[in-house]
């Protein structure tokens, strides 16, 4: 019999050495105490499944590297009471970067997750060196705020996509101007001289969301956001899902109307194209208007703007069948609507929406609502942006325990066996 070469169409799976499993320890230790706020060795290590000993090591080593620091003894009934850790939180500080159309959002978040400086500065100018210097220029001004820890641990960058192969802007409808083609990795990282890790805004968005607004306390929901375009952030079993090169989640250029309006991608109907903040600024410039910002599209919208009333009509029922789709295909939690409309017009979008096609979704036992509005308004993706290069220190999954309605479950099904 002829020897046969294996299959060459999957990569092998990969072990897991000394240096991975110590590493990888590391940050379910920390994302342990991230989610519990302080801990004694014995409880660690309880949660967590480590050794005692695993445990006394890998919390030696986050002191003597400042991200975590030691409370004292525990007040107890009996016994030698243990002494207990926390993160610290002056021990150093993410940033998180939403590049967008019109705008930097900048903000700077610490160990135990707290937001220590936020700001938002117009973006007058798309071209790469523009984009440069003003977004070091807002770095440099957050850091400098009162109190700020020194220590700077890396910087999350988001923008619309699509996006290429590690952080390449490709050609795509919602791309930014002069950036096509661009490697955004080493251009961000050069200018803000800190590592860099790029990401897909609704992709953050989501992120944001899970760690700091409704989708707290949930694994798996959807977040339809409103940037440039319109994007799909997911959030399947408390990790965020990019799919094969980050691109997951593109909804905006699915065919939503016949023969409909031509759209950049080439094609002619598609969902964005009626459905986001620029198809709405568009429905305002055909009604007489100008550029207008969110405090102006609120403002219309309380006034009961015909234009507004309009686009939310069409648009929340175009929106309808889309949402029932995302339902049945990943079986979420909810769905979130979020980005950078008004909260008032997102709100109306969900009732414009209804009533929502049959789906996997409706079920007479539901405690959540199939369809809601984010909380973190504004921040959503600079604070999803911030947290990515704190997850790769510190998280090894993005879970939570939805019974408790607390985030309070340990990563132990994370842990790899220590003795």
């Amino acid at each position: 019999m002829p020897h046969r070469k294996p299959p060459a169409a999957h990569s092998a799976a990969l072990g897991t050495n000394p240096e991975r499993a110590r590493r990888h320890n590391r940050r379910v230790v920390l994302e342990t105490l991230r989610q519990h706020g302080r801990l004694g060795r014995s409880d660690i290590a309880s949660l967590t499944r480590l050794t005692a000993q695993a445990v006394s090591n890998i919390v030696a080593e986050l002191l003597d590297e400042g991200f975590l620091v030691e409370l004292g003894r525990r007040r107890t009934a009996r016994g030698q009471p243990p002494v207990e850790f926390a993160l610290n939180a002056d021990g150093g500080v993410t940033a998180g970067m939403e590049i967008a159309a019109d705008h930097i959002t900048t903000v700077l978040v610490d160990l135990a997750g707290e937001v220590r400086a936020q700001r938002v500065a117009p973006l007058p100018d798309l071209a790469v060196e523009a984009v440069q210097a003003l977004a070091a220029g807002e770095l440099a001004r957050a850091r400098a705020a009162k109190s700020m820890p020194e220590r700077l641990l890396g910087c999350g960058v988001v923008m619309p996509g699509p996006f290429d192969f590690e952080g390449t802007l490709t050609v795509g409808a919602t791309a930014l101007p002069g950036w096509t083609g661009q490697d955004v990795t080493a251009l961000m990282s050069s200018a803000l001289d800190t590592p860099v890790t790029i990401e897909n805004d609704a992709t953050a968005a989501a992120v944001g969301e899970h760690l700091y607004g409704v989708g707290r306390n949930l694994r798996h929901f959807c977040l339809v956001y409103f940037g440039l375009g319109l994007g799909l952030g997911l959030m399947l079993g408390g990790e965020p899902y990019r799919g094969a090169q980050g691109n997951a989640g593109e909804i905006g250029h699915l065919p939503a109307v016949p023969q409909g309006l031509p759209c950049v991608c080439g094609r002619e109907g598609c969902l964005e194209r009626y459905v986001s903040p620029p198809a709405l600024q568009e429905t305002l410039r055909l009604a007489g208007m100008g550029q207008v910002d969110a405090a102006g599209i609120a403002r219309l919208h309380i006034e009961g703007h015909p234009a507004i009333q309009a686009w939310i009509a069409q648009a929340g029922q175009l929106l309808s069948p889309v949402l029932a789709m995302l339902e049945s295909l990943f079986d979420p939690e909810t769905i979130v609507l979020g980005g950078a409309l008004p909260d008032s017009v997102i709100d109306a979008l969900i009732l414009a929406a209804g009533p929502l096609p049959l789906s996997v979704a409706r079920r007479g036992d539901r405690t959540i609502p199939r369809i809601q509005r984010g909380t973190t308004g504004q921040l959503t993706a600079a604070l999803g942006a911030a947290a990515l290069p704190l997850l790769d220190a510190t998280a090894p999954r993005l879970v939570r325990n939805p019974a408790a309605g607390d985030p309070a479950q340990s990563a132990a099904a994370d842990a790899v066996p220590a003795t």
